[in-house]
């Protein structure tokens, strides 16, 4: 399903909400019966931004139906959700990026405290971006190329002569592969890290690129700026000369077919949860391990954010639609996690 006929199936399927939540108690709970999760209170964590909610509220809607009782998810930056897992003061953070956030893992004390259960997106890649016009008038097609001053200087916004990267949160384990990649490209002469909050940072971008400033960004997908500015066609991925990632992510992939060797690991997204929570809840183990959801779908659900349907209610009920529209799949999940009780 494409990203369009994704977004009419929300909408159409958001106009019968009504009918959606009466089914919902003969359907979601009508299959799970004996509610193996019912007692049990479960603390999930997300990062905090809109665009990330959509996959903790999948999750939580499953734990749901299998009688658990999941409290509202909580805001916590990466490194300190990774440590809170691990020391029990929470049960569950979604999404762990895989290998990206490998290191948080290992400092919160790895698989011995939390572990990585499951895959709920596949394939999310992440690279560096220009506008198209300028891809093509000046011939670039990778990052090094920055290292020559006069290409750079086309991308200085604050008027230093040096090339400015709309860049990654500090604290995202994407700002530590640019930090780790200037150095070994050459390009701290001539590029500069611009970082801050990065959703805040994207109008600029977008405002840019559109009046026909050159511009410099770094963008993963899923990610609903992908829908704004289209690659191809606004704008091109940059290759690298070759890999080069921090030490714990050293094999990883980096090529997309396709696109070529883009830098970034190609990642997965995963529930990472306390090692003991996952021992003493067999059936919420198996639910974890089960439920994932298409790339393509958490891009249309990002876009209705940036439309304008961004509160938490709005994303609670995109991840109901998509589960109406998934029941067949999401009740079949829920036999198998409710089987790990007996």
């Amino acid at each position: 399903m494409n990203t369009t006929s994704m977004q009419l199936t929300i909408r159409r399927l958001a106009t019968a909400a009504a009918l959606v939540s009466t089914l919902a108690v003969s359907v979601g709970h009508a299959v799970a019966q004996d509610l193996p999760g019912k007692g049990v209170t479960v603390r999930p964590l997300y990062l905090g931004q809109a665009e990330e909610l959509f996959e903790a509220y999948v999750v939580k809607l499953g734990l749901e139906d299998l009688g658990y009782t999941v409290n509202e998810p909580s805001a916590a930056q990466v490194p300190l959700a990774h440590i809170a897992v691990g020391n029990g003061d929470a049960d569950y953070y979604t999404p762990h990026w895989y290998p990206l956030h490998i290191a948080f893992a290992e400092k919160a004390g790895g698989e011995a405290k939390l572990r990585r259960v499951g895959t709920l997106v596949r394939n999310s890649i992440q690279g560096y971006s220009i506008d198209k016009a300028t891809a093509d008038k000046y011939g670039i097609k990778t990052i090094d190329q920055l290292k020559d001053p006069k290409l750079a200087k086309l991308f200085d916004v604050d008027g230093d002569g040096k090339a400015d990267l709309y860049g990654c949160d500090p604290g995202w384990g994407c700002e530590r592969i640019i930090e780790h990649n200037l150095d070994a490209y050459g390009l701290r002469g001539t590029v500069t890290h611009k970082q801050g909050e990065y959703f805040a940072l994207l109008p600029d971008v977008i405002q840019r690129i559109q009046s026909g400033k050159p511009t410099l960004y770094y963008s993963w997908t899923p990610n609903w700026i992908q829908g704004v500015l289209k690659h191809g066609k606004d704008v091109v991925w940059l290759n690298v000369p070759f890999t080069a990632l921090p030490e714990e992510q050293a094999g990883a992939n980096t090529t997309v077919e396709g696109l070529g060797n883009l830098g970034f690991s190609v990642n997965s997204h995963h529930v990472i949860a306390n090692t003991k929570f996952l021992n003493d809840n067999p059936v919420a183990t198996k639910w974890f391990e089960q439920v994932e959801v298409p790339i393509a779908d958490v891009d249309a659900e990002n876009l209705l954010i940036h439309q304008g349907e961004k509160n938490n209610e709005d994303i609670h009920k995109h991840a109901e639609t998509w589960k109406a529209a998934h029941l067949e799949k999401w009740n079949a999940w829920l036999e198998e996690a409710k089987k790990a009780a007996h």
